[in-house]
């Protein structure tokens, strides 16, 4: 290939992308601040790589009692995306061993840990793998034994605590997602149909309906939303969840749940599209508060939802959007440090009663960070370079 014809910034994020895997993969708590000993005796390393929750699939919680981990989830998700843009064989490598090694010993299932089959599913459709009695026993898990709310929502139920009659915005990342795709992959019709129910369930009782973005949680027992807090990551979840549930069911442009989907995903993104900081790129913890400071994760979770929305024309190639996701891509970049780590994230976030709760949460690298960050590279990737 002629020098001429490559291009230097594909180049460059290409080596980002890099030093980010190989910074997720190598994340540990040094400290001990971050670990979390359960009931049975087992102690989990909330940054690491090497263990199972949501951080490594997907997941999101601040206090050890909620913690749901959302390292892994992304990070997988993250890998499977780079090797299906780039055919990257470090990466499908990675992903495959972690299974590999995770499988063989298993985990508790909760809303968190079930973030992983996402992938799972996606390997086992290509043939990489042959997951099909896990993929089996987690969707019938969550289909028929998993706590529901009323409504049948699904409860977001954690490792230690049980969450009692609460929907949270993560779930629709962590477990519905996953429950969909092995519905299709497994051939079970059952299974989708529900994921399209609990999207619409916990867009009723999530999405604020003044502001277009999404409250952290709702509790039926006593019907609130807790701190009313606007959450970044969470909302940010919601952002990439919707493009890919929609894409991953094929939804036609005249589809009645994807034309819900569609206007509610829009309302959310003119909402962010105000309260980015013009200076940073960046969002704030709390997306209305510009007295919480600015979080590095969020934005890329919303990077990645802005960049895959205007590649499937979910929304239109305005301006007003391109300009705030190229604006995130560049917020994400600058607190990338040299070694991969993306700096200015915030630890695992529960759902609190009080906004001043979520400012307080400490600010320290996490493999879900690492991961969004991937995402959003990847799809930048894909989309403008």
């Amino acid at each position: 290939m002629s020098l001429a014809n490559i291009n230097p910034q594909r180049v460059e994020v290409l080596k980002t992308i890099q030093s980010l895997v190989n910074c997720l993969v190598n994340i540990k708590d040094e400290t001990g601040e971050f670990l979390m000993t359960l009931e049975d005796g087992r102690v989990i390393d909330t940054k690491g790589w090497n263990d199972w929750e949501w951080t490594h699939g997907i997941g999101d919680t601040s206090s050890f009692a909620n913690i749901a981990r959302v390292n892994i989830y992304p990070g997988l998700y993250g890998l499977l995306k780079f090797h299906e843009i780039t055919g990257d064989i470090e990466a499908l490598r990675i992903a495959l061993t972690w299974f590999r090694d995770r499988f063989a010993v298993g985990t508790t299932k909760n809303v968190n840990t079930m973030s992983p089959l996402l992938t799972a599913a996606y390997l086992h459709e290509a043939k990489h793998a042959n997951y099909a009695a896990h993929l089996d026993s987690w969707a019938e898990w969550a289909m028929y034994e998993m706590p529901r709310t009323q409504e049948g929502g699904l409860q977001h139920i954690t490792y230690l605590v049980d969450n009692h009659q609460q929907l949270w915005d993560d779930t629709l990342m962590m477990s519905v997602l996953p429950l969909a795709k092995i519905g299709l992959v497994l051939g079970r019709p059952e299974y989708v149909e529900e994921a399209k129910r609990q999207f619409m369930l916990h867009v009723k009782y999530l999405a604020d309906t003044t502001t277009g973005l999404w409250f952290h949680g709702w509790n039926f027992d006593g019907r609130h939303h807790f701190a009313r807090a606007l959450w970044g990551r969470g909302n940010c979840w919601i952002t990439v969840a919707i493009p890919d549930f929609i894409e991953l069911l094929n939804l036609p442009p005249s589809d009645g749940l994807r034309l819900f989907l569609v206007s509610t995903l829009t309302a959310q993104i003119d909402a962010l599209a105000r309260l980015q900081d013009q200076k940073t790129g960046l969002w704030h913890t709390i997306l209305d508060d510009t007295t919480s400071y600015l979080e590095a994760s969020a934005t890329a979770g919303f990077a990645y939802g802005l960049l895959k929305s205007l590649r499937l024309r979910l929304i239109p190639r305005e301006e007003r959007y391109v300009r705030a996701a190229m604006l995130a891509v560049s917020g994400v970049l600058g607190k990338i440090a040299a070694n991969g780590e993306l700096q200015q994230v915030s630890f695992g976030t529960p759902v609190f009663d009080d906004i001043e709760g979520y400012k307080q949460i400490p600010l320290t690298s996490m493999p879900y960070g690492q991961s969004l960050a991937l995402l959003a590279l990847t799809e930048y990737l894909r989309t403008f370079l």
